[in-house]
């Protein structure tokens, strides 16, 4: 008969345990595995003795060895907790049971712990698990536990939540939003190096995916589902990546080197309407808009160019070819005044008719509209009307007034305030008159929309630097009004250095010939002044004769040599002239040989005149004719005076 086994009251802890004994107190729980020991001696007799109760215990038998100490631990705090005499309600007070504030890092390792699917730890004979009150809570729930109370309890009070952390919450939710976008992008064959520099442009739109992903978790089939899957669900309806990409519908976007804020704004501008940023796409490459203006187009249009038909737009484009606009023209149009398609049709036609009763013919009109496209969809009709009426007070008529923006449109661009009233202020300072100001603006109208303080006060600063007065200033303005669109330092100083060295112009005449002769300012040095200036020093002028010669006559360097040397040859070989006429009348050469020359000096011939290149030429033909009368007139006479005194010299030699 087997004996009976023996319990101790020790814990020992084999390898292949029996029986396990389970000891709950309301702090921990540890299993741990109970040994069963045998008698030493098994006997299959069944005689008396061994069955008798009076006979004495058997000897003491040695404990056996323990085989494992990896829980040594465990035991031991079994032990010391079996020994506690209070309650077990005491046991939670103690310190390490104690619910910890953590700090701020710890909070945010906290939340980034939150949003990953974490395994759940493991458990085996032995291992310990402390159920504390947070224990079922999630590591983002327990940030909002105070030490006292419980997480009910504090989303019921305003003060127990933490904006800083919310804010850090959302943050890293938004992370995890961009790399699920990322991934997206991934799927569709972009480089990680694009989708990180897109996805960092995309706050609206990932904020956007946040949102629809937060409602979807309202449905049914998507209440069990994380908000991972309902993201990549939200991404994938929207087809915003094939919108990107070059697919067989639109290639447009990365296709068309677009940049990644333009692309950020036109996504974030469309939301969960990409199909119809597709067809528009679609509808702009049919008016031949360009693929690199495609979402620029899109995205200065405005916000209901997304909710206008394709109807209401082919009415706009028909409309404006109808009145001169070219279908050819349509895509440059737009592509510079995308405002245009957000307006209405009513809108667009008092547009036109603005500009149409001025004048305009449909070639204007549609000359115009190519040249400077904003004149047409940027402005509203009521400034661009205060604007003509504005330009009327220089003493130009209505229909000039349509000529002149049919020449110039860009004036329509330019502030009243900002840039035409300080404009006039400063040119009534230079002495120009409201005659003087219309004269610049019908020649050269591009002045109206130049910066003052930034164009045309530092050139007139240097003519006054070199000794011009103000009143010549204003002359020489109004004289060559497209002096004031040259560089200063490129062009207007240059010429002044040139003509002061190479051209030997003195210092002190530097300002009569530039006053005198503003349209030297605007030769090119090296295809005209440096060309003229060799060709005179070629006939053996000096410098300085040179630059007196250029300050009696300005315009001298202005001429072509292929002009000049015609003249000089024909005053050399047929006029028999000398170089010293030309020196001494350097306007020779501003006559017409064919005209003036020529005829004129015939008529001396024939005449046998002799007369001098200043009186030659520099007078018009009827004073020509005077002079030479004049001239002919006095030789009769000193002829007949002549014969007469040659008659009496012979009558009074006969009555001698």
């Amino acid at each position: 008969m087997l004996s009976c086994p023996h319990y101790h009251s020790s814990f020992h802890l084999h390898r292949n345990p029996i029986a396990a004994v389970t000891v709950t107190t309301a702090a921990f729980s540890i299993s741990a595995s109970l040994p069963r020991r045998h008698n030493a001696q098994f006997s299959n007799d069944s005689s008396p003795a061994a069955t008798n109760t009076n006979s004495p215990p058997p000897p003491p038998q040695p404990k056996d060895p323990i085989l494992r100490t990896h829980n040594a631990k465990t035991a031991s705090l079994l032990s010391r907790h079996l020994q506690l005499d209070s309650p077990p309600a005491a046991i939670s007070q103690l310190p390490e049971f104690q619910q910890q504030v953590f700090p701020p890092e710890e909070q945010v390792k906290r939340q980034e712990l939150s949003l990953v699917a974490t395994r759940r730890a493991p458990r085996f004979p032995g291992s310990v698990s402390f159920d504390s009150p947070t224990a079922s809570l999630s590591p983002l729930q327990t940030l909002f536990v105070k030490e006292t109370g419980s997480a009910d309890d504090d989303e019921d009070d305003d003060g127990g939540v933490d904006d800083e952390t919310i804010i850090k919450a959302v943050e890293i939710r938004r992370k995890v939003t961009a790399e699920i976008f990322q991934q997206a992008m991934k799927r569709g064959k972009f480089g990680l190096t694009y989708a990180s520099n897109l996805a960092a442009k995309l706050g609206d739109f990932l904020d956007f995916v946040m949102i629809e992903a937060a409602e979807m978790k309202k449905l049914r089939q998507f209440e069990g589902s994380s908000f991972n899957l309902r993201a990549k669900i939200v991404i994938e309806e929207l087809e915003v990546v094939s919108l990107i990409s070059c697919d067989s519908k639109c290639r447009w976007l990365k296709h068309n080197e677009l940049s990644y804020p333009k692309i950020a704004k036109l996504i974030n501008m469309a939301r969960g309407r990409l199909d119809t940023v597709k067809r528009l796409a679609v509808w702009l490459k049919t008016i031949h808009v360009k693929g690199e203006f495609l979402g620029p187009v899109l995205t200065k249009a405005g916000g209901n160019i997304l909710e206008r038909s394709i109807e209401e737009l082919d009415e706009i484009v028909e409309y404006l070819e109808s009145n001169g606009v070219k279908r050819d023209w349509m895509g440059y149009v737009m592509s510079r005044s995308p405002s245009l398609l957000s307006n209405t049709m009513e809108e667009v036609r008092a547009r036109v008719r603005f500009f149409l009763e001025m004048g305009m013919n449909e070639k204007d009109f549609g000359t115009m509209v190519f040249e400077y496209p904003r004149v047409l969809g940027y402005y509203s009709l009521e400034e661009m009307n205060q604007k003509a009426d504005y330009l009327k007070e220089f003493g130009i008529s209505h229909q000039d007034v349509g000529k002149l923006l049919a020449f110039r449109p860009q004036l329509m661009g330019c502030s009243i305030e900002e840039t035409w009233k300080p404009l006039v202020k400063y040119f009534y300072y230079l002495g120009i008159s409201r005659d003087g100001m219309r004269r610049m603006l019908m020649i050269k109208p591009m002045i109206f929309c130049v910066d003052v303080e930034k164009t045309i006060v530092p050139k007139v600063r240097f003519f006054q630097d070199i000794g011009i007065q103000d009143d010549a200033i204003g002359n020489m303005l109004v004289k060559f009004p497209p002096l004031l669109t040259y560089s200063l330092h490129k062009k207007i100083r240059a010429v002044v250095i040139f003509l002061m060295t190479r051209g030997g112009v003195s210092e002190r005449d530097i300002a009569k010939v530039i006053a005198s002769g503003p349209e030297l300012l605007g030769c090119s040095i090296v295809h005209k002044l440096d060309i003229n200036v060799k060709y005179f020093f070629s006939l053996g002028i000096r410098p300085h004769v040179l630059g007196e010669m250029v300050a009696d006559f300005p315009v001298l360097l202005r001429y072509n040599v292929e002009v000049l040397r015609p003249k000089y040859r024909y005053l050399r070989r047929t006029m028999v002239g000398s170089l010293q006429d030309v020196i001494e009348f350097p306007r020779f050469f501003s006559y017409s040989l064919e005209d003036r020359i020529m005829p004129r000096h015939k008529v001396l011939v024939e005449k046998q005149i002799n007369m001098k290149l200043r009186y030659m030429l520099a007078c018009s033909d009827e004073e020509f004719e005077r002079k030479v009368e004049a001239i002919l007139e006095k030789r009769r006479s000193l002829e007949a005076a002549r014969l007469d005194q040659k008659d009496e010299h012979v009558g009074s030699l006969q009555l001698s």
